[in-house]
């Protein structure tokens, strides 16, 4: 008996990346591509004839905007989708805003060389696909324990130390994947502006960061950017992994400084939560408070587990409230987790730990 197959409706105006997506699509054992519409109204019509599983759609296209479709669709037929989205700055914050709709996570266009790029990014865009199948969609309204053997974790880029630094400045660390960038928002909208320093990884194309990092800061009361190297980490301030290199903590005499490495891919990531998550169980210690959110995959189970090693308190997004409960669930299994939690009640729990915390070094 066949196991079903993912159907996948490729939605674009571009027929060079109708073809270059039906093809990638076709290739994978477990998806196929039902059928290739050129714009929003013969998608529609495509839609209730095909009943596909996953919807990948371009953000801008003719006869009615990507993200005027995506919000009619997610209010009257809800199902997962996937954004295409364009390299640019504007195509970045379509893509936000997209996000903010309901769909479920993105795949990046290349501007030159289409078809080249596309190929280049066969493999993400299969596990992408496959992530957002798995997605837990609403309707709008507007692994095993232990040490990872792979050869691409966090070993590649900073050793695990045993010894660390002693401080009292407290931090923030976030770590997550498919459907993150919502749940992001949500936990840093609700610090106050003296709230402890905060680092985020998000599994991101380098195009994007940015954007993202400054459309948080124009929502947030703490100041957010996409971090630079060698910063020093102030509190009521957040930064952002650049998707170029990954995000680490280190120390510079009394004070957290971040670091920025472009070495090679962890757990098929750059930046890793592993290798955020590692660095801050050397350097920080129980000043940490690690949160893993909704991601497909594992990476951040074993940098969690270190944290919770060094005394970090760690808290994990709850299955209900996820997007993907693949990075939680993992790091639950592993044994990585103090706490689980709606995405809700995260941000509020890390400010009374961090309260209760500092009360009681201050009678020590």
């Amino acid at each position: 008996m066949n196991k079903h197959k993912l159907k996948v409706l490729v939605v674009d105006d571009s027929a060079l990346i109708r073809s270059v997506m039906t093809e990638i699509i076709n290739r994978e054992k477990d998806m196929e591509c039902v059928g290739a519409a050129p714009d929003p109204l013969a998608a529609r019509e495509m839609i209730k004839e095909l009943n596909p599983d996953v919807l990948t759609l371009d953000v801008e296209m003719p006869k009615m905007d990507g993200l005027d479709f995506l919000e009619r669709l997610m209010r009257l037929r809800p199902m997962p989708v996937l954004m295409v989205s364009t390299l640019t700055e504007r195509g970045s914050d379509i893509t936000f805003r997209a996000l903010e709709l309901g769909a479920v996570d993105f795949i990046s266009k290349p501007k030159l060389d289409i078809a080249r790029g596309m190929e280049e990014y066969a493999a993400q865009i299969t596990d992408k696909i496959r992530a957002t199948a798995l997605a837990r969609i609403k309707k709008s309204v507007a692994g095993p324990k232990g040490a990872l053997t792979d050869k691409y974790s966090a070993d590649a880029i900073l050793p695990s130390v045993n010894k660390r630094f002693s401080s009292t400045e407290k931090l923030l660390v976030i770590g997550a994947s498919t459907g993150g960038t919502e749940a992001i928002k949500e936990i840093l909208m609700s610090l106050p502006a003296d709230s402890p320093g905060v680092l985020v990884t998000q599994h991101m194309p380098e195009h994007f960061t940015k954007s993202f990092a400054d459309r948080l800061d124009s929502l947030c009361k703490i100041s957010v950017k996409e971090a630079e190297d060698n910063e020093r980490i102030l509190p009521g301030h957040a930064y952002i992994a650049p998707g170029h290199s990954h995000l680490l903590l280190k120390r510079s005499g009394a004070n957290y400084m971040t670091k920025l490495d472009q070495g090679e891919l962890v757990n098929r990531h750059r930046p890793s939560v592993d290798v955020l998550f590692r660095s801050t169980a050397n350097v920080a210690g129980s000043n940490a408070l690690g949160i893993i959110l909704t991601g497909m995959g594992k990476d951040g189970v074993q940098g969690m587990l270190e944290m919770k090693r060094a005394g970090s308190y760690t808290i994990a997004q709850d299955e209900h409230s996820c997007v993907v409960f693949g990075m939680p669930k993992e790091a639950i299994a592993a044994g990585a987790v103090s706490e689980v939690l709606p995405l809700h009640n995260i941000a509020r729990r890390a400010l009374e730990y961090f309260a209760s915390h500092s009360a009681k070094s201050s009678r020590i």
